[in-house]
């Protein structure tokens, strides 16, 4: 008779049954709408961080450096968020509105 080590299988009862997941299909409005606002006050804060660095505008070129770094802080999540939204959107695969953090 073979021996069966019983410590290392697998039952029904090992299964975590009470774990479920509940997939939401509404539109994440809210976290679309502050991705598109990052992107859009990202993108003018580096062009204006730009123009202040090259003595077009008022600012000398420290401070344009700086305001276009800071503008890229806020361009680089935008636009990840709003093309991953654009491309749910369009219905793309592997794109879901379920891969945008809700707020």
């Amino acid at each position: 008779m073979a021996y069966v080590d019983h410590a290392f299988s697998i039952a029904d009862e090992d299964f975590m049954m009470e774990t479920s997941y509940v997939v939401q299909n509404r539109l994440p409005t809210k976290e679309i709408a502050l991705a598109v606002a990052m992107l859009v006050f990202g993108t003018l804060s580096i062009v204006v961080g730009i123009l202040m660095a090259t003595n077009r505008v008022g600012g000398d070129r420290a401070h344009g450096i700086s305001f276009a770094a800071l503008g890229s802080v806020l361009f680089i999540p935008g636009f990840y968020y709003t093309r991953i939204a654009y491309y749910a959107y369009k219905g793309y695969k592997g794109f879901s509105f379920a891969y945008i953090p809700q707020v």
